[in-house]
């Protein structure tokens, strides 16, 4: 029996067009291609007899459960979200999809672009629009100070370039 997980406040349903694709890329390739490989695995384990002590069995079920999961999650999730594909009517101003130079006290420069909460990647500087950064950040323009509060402490930017690709 697994424990007890309070339900997750439900992020914001924007998404940017290249989000949309790789979600829709996503769950084509978990319900066409992998499922139905896990399935044939599956059949093959349980043709091999006993299958409460068949590790083969027990691993292809559970992988089986995860991505019957993440297909549910996925479809319901995409059914609900609003592709935001126009650009703003003010673009000095800081709103979904933006990508957003920042400078810090130390002059240090970092570009993070404002994305929904199901495709935010800190590899590529692709930052929610749930989270703290960007909360601040929205409906901000060029040269304006921004203080966030990080495990750190505060830290303090500003805003040195606006640019919506």
């Amino acid at each position: 029996m697994g424990r007890y997980r309070p339900p997750q406040p439900q992020g914001s349903k924007y998404i940017t067009p290249e989000g949309y694709k790789r979600l829709t890329q996503e769950l084509d390739y978990l319900w066409k291609e992998k499922r139905p490989e896990v399935t044939k695995a599956l059949t093959a384990a349980a043709a091999e007899g006993d299958r409460s002590e068949n590790a083969e069995y027990i691993y292809r079920k559970k992988q089986l459960r995860e991505i019957d999961s993440r297909v549910r999650y996925l479809r319901k999730r995409l059914e609900n979200m609003k592709v935001v594909s126009e650009r703003p009517t003010d673009e000095n101003k800081v709103f979904f999809g933006a990508w957003v130079t920042l400078e810090d006290e130390k002059g240090d420069e970092v570009k993070y672009r404002i994305v929904g909460p199901d495709e935010f990647d800190y590899q590529q500087n692709l930052i929610s629009m749930d989270s703290p950064l960007a909360k601040a950040l929205m409906g901000k323009s060029i040269d304006s100070d921004i203080i966030v509060q990080t495990p750190q402490g505060h830290k303090e930017y500003i805003i040195i370039h606006i640019n919506y690709e």
